[in-house]
C-alpha cells in the first residue's frame, strides 16, 4: 500500500506523521514545491521510526511526481493557509490553480488513486477536483466535515464533562464558519441524546463555538490549525486502506441526495476501500434542511468564482 501527501506544511506533515505512526502503508511520499522541505521533514520523521516503532518508509520529494507513482491514496493539503481576517472565499483564486495542477500531476502517475482534499476553501476545492479530473465521484473526498465533527465533539465534551470518544455527533453542510450545521438534535452520549443533559443556552453556545472553531484557532495562533486537520486526513486514509466501512461526514458529490445536485457538500458517508461508498440519509427536519439549503447556496456562490478564473 502506498500513500502520498502533497504539501509538507504543518497540516501535511502532521497528516503524514499520523499515517506513518499507524503504519497505514508500506511507503509514504511527502511532496512539496519548496526545495528541500519535504525531504527534510521526511528524514526527520524517519529518525523517529526506531523511537516510535514503525516501519513505514517515508520519502520526501521536491515537486517530483514520478516518486508518487502507484499511490493508492493521495491527500492534498497544498495551498496558502487562511490568515487572520481572511475569508475562505479569498483563498479561491490562488488555491484553485494549485489544486488543479496537483490533481493533473498525481493522476499521470497514479490513475487509480483515491483523492482526499484538505486544501481550502475545501468544498470548492473538492468540487474543482471533481470537475477537473473526471474521476468517479466515490474517489474524490473532501475532509471538512470529519474535522468539524471532531470539533463538535470537543465542544460537547467540555460542557458534558465527558470523554469525546463517548460521543456521537456530526456536522453537515459546508466547511465554513457560516455554512456548517452541527446536528445537536442527533448527537448522543453513549446512545442517550445530549439534549437530555444540556440547557437550551448551552446547546446554542456549543453550536456557535463549533461553527467558529477554525476562526477561533486562527485568531489564537495566527494561522490555520494543523493538528486536528492533519489527524482528520489520516483518519480518512485509515478508513480507506483498512476498509473500515466507517461513518464520517465528508464533502462529496451530491446527485439529488439531501435535495441538492451539482455540488460537493458535507454529508454522512461510509468510507472504505473504494473511497466513499454510500451516503446515509439522516432525515433532516424542516429547519435543518432549510439550513442545509442555505449552506448549499453559499457554497455554490464560491464555486461560481471558479468560472471567472
Amino acid at each position: 500500500m502506498k500513500v502520498t501527501v502533497v504539501g509538507a506544511g504543518a497540516v501535511g506533515a502532521i497528516c503524514a506523521d499520523n499515517i506513518a505512526r499507524k503504519e497505514l502503508c508500506t511507503e509514504l511520499v511527502l511532496l512539496d514545491i519548496k526545495e528541500g522541505l519535504a525531504e527534510g521533514k521526511a528524514q526527520d520523521m524517519m529518525q523517529t521510526a526506531t523511537l516510535l516503532g514503525f516501519d513505514t518508509k517515508i520519502t520526501g520529494s521536491t515537486n517530483d511526481y514520478s516518486k508518487t507513482a502507484g499511490s493508492d491514496v493521495v491527500v492534498i493539503t497544498s495551498g496558502i493557509p487562511r490568515k487572520p481576517g481572511m475569508t475562505r472565499e479569498e483563498l479561491i483564486g490562488t488555491n484553485a490553480g494549485i489544486v488543479k495542477t496537483v490533481c493533473e500531476n498525481i493522476l499521470k502517475h497514479s490513475p487509480n488513486a483515491i483523492i482526499i482534499v484538505i486544501s481550502n476553501p475545501m468544498d470548492t476545492m473538492t468540487y474543482l477536483a471533481m470537475q477537473s479530473t473526471g474521476l468517479p465521484k466515490n474517489r474524490i473526498i473532501g475532509m471538512g466535515g470529519t474535522l468539524d465533527s471532531s470539533r463538535f465533539k470537543y465542544q460537547l465534551s467540555q460542557h458534558l464533562g465527558c470523554s469525546p470518544s463517548d460521543l456521537n455527533a456530526v456536522v453537515v453542510g459546508g466547511h465554513g464558519d457560516t455554512t456548517m450545521i452541527p446536528l445537536i438534535r442527533l448527537a448522543t452520549w453513549n446512545s442517550v441524546p445530549v439534549t437530555n443533559f444540556l440547557s437550551a443556552e448551552q446547546q446554542e453556545k456549543i453550536v456557535k463555538d463549533t461553527m467558529v472553531g477554525g476562526a477561533t484557532l486562527t485568531a489564537l495562533i495566527g494561522t490555520s490549525a494543523w493538528y486536528a486537520p492533519g489527524a482528520a486526513g489520516a483518519a480518512l486514509v485509515e478508513a480507506i486502506v483498512r476498509d473500515e466501512k466507517k461513518l464520517f461526514t465528508c464533502c462529496v458529490a451530491l446527485e439529488g441526495e439531501y435535495g441538492q445536485k451539482d455540488i460537493c457538500l458535507g454529508v454522512p458517508v461510509i468510507i472504505g476501500r473504494n473511497g466513499w461508498e454510500k451516503i446515509l440519509d439522516f432525515k433532516l427536519n424542516e429547519s435543518e434542511q432549510a439550513a442545509f439549503n442555505k449552506s448549499a447556496d453559499a457554497v455554490r456562490s464560491m464555486n461560481d468564482v471558479l468560472k471567472t478564473l
